[in-house]
């Protein structure tokens, strides 16, 4: 019997155990997409106590503590910092097979030498050795940053943010990190949320000095946002979708419909397609002109759950995986921009396991010579974020297009330990290709494994954006 996540966790064979150990457990770590605050990295204050670390905007653990009955006080509530602590350490043993299991380990053992296994019988001991090593220091974001040795990151902030604080980091001349915002402008497109949306456009017009009033005037408030933002180092943008969409309109249409929703009338679902067509296909052309990479993530249902929605705010883990035909509008999307030449660099991201196939042959309708797979499909996301999830999506790349050329690990997380997750995808990669290996469908050829490996393992991704 193997020891729990000993040194060949995750590593089902001595040629896996060597790809890890040899090329990929020290590299470097680029993290395209996530959601960290560059105001905290800059600040750097250190962690209080590990449940500050672990809890603070983690809605994948307030989710499975929901699943174990755990009084909403001891998740998102009010309840001590010890309290919410023990609560999760109780629900972790019911997780079996969760990969929060292996993660919460993880970060336990990187960051805090602690191995021994986390339960409601061990919260108290491991709750005070945490907060022991916490005490000596080396636990503020930038700390934590320099320790998981990340090279790079993008921050994903919305065009009405403040985008001071990644200047200031930029300037700053003893931290080498690159902290670049991506530019996520998800909320302009959400104007079937009446008031909200309204308000939300009254804090951009603000923000960028131009008054939004319609839609080509939303189009110049944006223009002055890319600019700010591409000073500041951006590279990539980001936008999420339920259900794709593609109903090609007119302008005057777009401006009537524009008009509708500043008037806060219902929109239908044709109204909200036409806008969205019309307000992504022209963001793709600005991505195109700005050298920009375009993410789109597909297929989340956000705040299912209205009541619960409404006492705790939105991503606080009420999120759920939608099931809308994907192949059909999207393809067509690409297809257009591609006719007009305006398509960039382009990650798409599906949270639905099911339409992985889809995605990537829609994908590989789009490659051309401008960049090696320029329309990637990007990793295992969120609820697949897990071995079966990455093996998955890993083998499907692999049986369509190249897995050479994948971009590889993102954590799309809230949090700075979670650059531990880079860990377990290098491990579930290396175990995968090793067994390709092991079975003789791959050469053990050292020069291929090594690039093949530090390729997945953040090259490809450092190239691709131009880190």
């Amino acid at each position: 019997m193997k020891a729990f996540m000993g040194e060949d966790f995750l590593l089902p064979s001595k040629t896996a155990q060597r790809l890890y150990g040899e090329y990929a457990e020290r590299l470097p770590i680029v993290d395209y997409h996530n959601h960290l605050s560059a105001k905290e990295i800059y600040e750097d204050n250190p962690a209080e106590n590990i449940a500050r670390l672990w809890f603070g905007a983690d809605h994948y653990k307030w989710r499975l503590m929901r699943a174990n009955g755990v009084p909403e006080r001891l998740i998102m509530g009010d309840a001590p910092d010890y309290d919410k602590f023990a609560a999760y350490a109780a629900t972790l043993s019911y997780a079996a097979g969760n990969p929060l299991y292996h993660w919460s380990h993880l970060e336990l053992r990187r960051y805090f030498g602690i191995d021994t296994p986390l339960s409601g019988e061990t919260a108290a001991d491991v709750w005070a050795r945490a907060n022991e090593r916490i005490r000596q220091g080396g636990f503020s974001p930038r700390a934590l940053l320099r320790r998981a040795n990340v090279t790079a990151l993008c921050t994903t902030e919305d065009p009405a943010d403040d985008l001071s604080w990644h200047l200031k980091l930029r300037d700053e001349p003893d931290f080498s990190v690159k902290v670049l915002p991506a530019f996520r402008p998800e909320k302009a497109g959400e104007l079937w949320r009446g008031k909200d949306w309204k308000d939300y456009l009254g804090a951009l017009s603000a923000r960028s000095g131009v008054e939004v009033s319609s839609f080509a005037s939303l189009r110049r408030a944006l223009l002055v946002r890319m600019g700010a933002f591409d000073g500041a180092g951006c590279v990539a943008s980001d936008f999420g979708v339920e259900r794709f969409p593609f109903a090609p309109a007119g302008e005057q249409e777009i401006e009537a419909i524009f008009a509708r929703a500043l008037s806060l009338r219902e929109m239908t679902r044709e109204d909200v397609d036409k806008y969205l067509t019309a307000l992504l296909s022209w963001l793709a052309g600005e991505y195109k002109r700005l050298g920009w990479v375009m993410e789109l993530h597909i297929g989340p249902v956000r705040a299912r759950n209205t009541r619960m929605t409404a006492r705790c705010g939105r991503d606080a883990g009420f999120d759920s995986v939608s099931d809308h035909p994907v192949a059909e509008p999207l393809g067509a999307f690409l297809d257009m921009l591609d006719g007009r030449n305006e398509l960039p660099k382009t990650i798409l991201f599906g949270l639905n396991h099911r339409d992985t196939l889809a995605l990537l042959s829609t994908a590989g309708d789009f490659q051309n010579e401008s960049y090696p797979t320029n329309v990637q499909v990007g990793a295992a996301w969120w609820i697949n974020d897990h071995r079966d999830g990455m093996i998955e999506q890993m083998r499907l790349l692999a049986s369509q297009g190249l897995l050479g050329r994948f971009l590889g690990m993102t954590t799309d997380s809230r949090s700075f330990l979670s650059f531990a997750r880079h860990e377990y995808f290098r491990r579930v990669a290396c175990g995968l290709v090793g067994g390709w290996v092991e079975d003789g469908e791959y050469p053990d050829d050292p020069a291929l494994l090594k690039r093949l490996v530090e390729d997945l393992c953040g090259g490809n991704a450092t190239r691709y954006f131009g880190f």
